[in-house]
């Protein structure tokens, strides 16, 4: 008799969690609409990108890449990053203790000479070795920066922040590929308004498009699997998730992957930590309390524009050790800054966000996976209503289709991930099949991170497989190097229990 009653309360609890979530999904797909048609961006004008590229007001902006083992890839994509039309940027790669021939194809091909630098340690990292500047009037922008190994993407991008000079930087990663007007689009929030401390830029997956030196050749769907449905996650994540936060000012984070910082700021809040594994939304998360602490206007926007492309974990392997990290990294937040959650202090971020997430994506891949074995034993018994569980899960699931076809809808429209409208047939694809195929397995993979987390499982960051840019990603030889300069969560992509 109590077990059948707490089964009976359990499905309630799913129940009200799912209606809960759903109803969020709504709010937020309506905050993302009017975002889009308000902000909508594609190429810029004659006249705005006239004002940015002659004003003696628009700022400096260092772009700032942390590389470990890029030998295959970094020259490609060093002139990628090095391609911004942009009037006033610098580059910053940071080579973080390479063990393979990344420094010297840098000083070869860039024709890098070593030269006598104030490196001052406003944030501390594992120790700085030397920094090299180009002899080539071309490279004129690019500087390298060598450092110990410090196992974090956080520690080296400290590190560049250390070596930078202008009031705003970029954290990115040194295999994304960056449109060409990616920094200008995510200036235009901060020139418009003092308050604005981050913008994000959206991010599309690289994985099946064609590249050529650097430069996005043609913007095509992937054709494996794994790479499809985390197409559609980034889609989800960007143009529903983090537009929606942006409108009501309460992002959750700045993608690790592309995202525009005041420096000032990030750098008074401490900087990156050195020895978290959700780096990103770690840093949100104190900005935003550095600016509440001190009674500062704040805002973090999203800006409808692709600034960035990148290689997502192409099979199945890699996409467990990046999720177990994302799903680690989160537990380990909400431990770290648990004095956030709930704290009126902290506006936005305290009484909306953190509990969201807390709620709905901490806490939903417990929530599903309990629900499922549940599910199981009362099928078992012969206790589901099998009428009313078939009505249930059709209403889900078209409901799930209908928000991934607003997304790629808005996709389209925005000019984002790929030009031709057939190409979103492979995506359409990926979303009929998703919550059968892709998504039981991040929740497996989210778990996972938590175990880790809870029994002090030791923290790695493991090996990644990149294909690189050289050449179409179909054709390319898988490389090995280590996340630590490839390290970003898409916290915001609405992975909850209903999807």
């Amino acid at each position: 008799m109590i077990k059948d009653l707490i089964f009976y309360f359990y499905g309630y609890v799913v129940f009200f969690y799912s209606m809960g979530l759903i109803i969020s999904y709504v709010i937020l797909m309506w905050l993302a609409e009017i975002g889009i048609f308000r902000k909508k961006r594609g190429p810029l004008s004659l006249y705005t990108k006239q004002i940015i590229d002659t004003s003696p007001y628009t700022p400096g902006v260092s772009v700032i890449a942390p590389a470990y083992n890029e030998e295959r890839t970094i020259v490609d994509n060093v002139k990628s990053l090095l391609g911004q039309d942009y009037p006033s940027f610098e580059v910053i790669i940071v080579n973080d203790g390479s063990t393979d021939k990344t420094l010297d194809l840098l000083i070869k091909n860039f024709s890098l000479v070593e030269v006598p630098f104030a490196y001052v340690e406003y944030i501390r990292t594992k120790p700085y070795r030397r920094l090299f500047k180009s002899t080539d009037a071309e490279y004129h922008r690019l500087i390298v920066v060598d450092k110990e190994n410090g196992g974090t993407k956080a520690d080296a991008v400290n590190a560049g922040l250390n070596a930078s000079s202008y009031p705003y930087f970029i954290n990115t990663d040194v295999d994304c590929i960056l449109a060409r007007d990616a920094i200008s689009q995510c200036i235009i929030p901060i020139l418009q308004s003092d308050e604005v401390i981050a913008v994000s830029g959206i991010m599309a997956t690289s994985n099946g498009c064609k590249v050529e030196k650097g430069q996005m050749i043609e913007q095509r769907p992937p054709h494996k699997p794994c790479a499809l449905f985390q197409t559609l996650e980034y889609m989800r994540s960007f143009l529903v998730g983090k537009m929606g936060w942006s409108r009501i000012n309460a992002m959750p984070n700045v993608s690790g992957g592309y995202g525009l910082f005041d420096k000032k700021i990030v750098m008074s809040a401490g900087g990156y930590s050195g020895d978290s594994f959700a780096e990103d939304m770690d840093m949100i998360i104190r900005m935003v309390g550095y600016c509440c602490d001190f009674n500062r206007k704040y805002r973090i926007v999203q800006v409808p524009a692709v600034a960035c492309w990148t290689e997502v974990p192409p099979n199945i392997r890699v996409l467990y050790r990046q999720r177990v990290r994302w799903g680690r990294g989160l537990i380990e937040t909400f431990a770290r800054h648990r004095r956030f959650l709930f704290n009126r202090k902290y506006k936005q971020l305290g009484m909306v966000t953190l509990p969201y997430v807390f709620t709905f994506e901490l806490l939903a891949p417990l929530i599903e996976f309990v629900g499922f074995l549940v599910f199981v034993y009362q099928a078992f018994t012969g206790a589901v209503n099998w009428t009313s569980a078939l009505v249930i899960f059709l209403g889900l699931y078209t409901f799930c289709f209908m928000l991934s076809l607003v997304v790629m809808f808005n996709d389209y429209t925005l000019g984002g991930s790929f030009p031709k409208l057939r190409s979103y047939l492979w995506v359409t694809g990926a979303a009929l099949l998703e919550p059968f195929l892709y998504h039981p397995l991040t929740v497996i993979f989210s778990l996972k991170g938590y175990w880790n987390y809870l029994f002090k499982k030791q923290a790695v960051w493991g090996a990644m497989s990149r294909k690189g840019f050289s050449d179409s990603n179909d054709k390319k030889e898988e490389v090995k190097v280590a996340p630590v300069a490839a390290g970003h969560t898409t916290s915001g992509n609405m992975e909850g229990g209903a999807s």
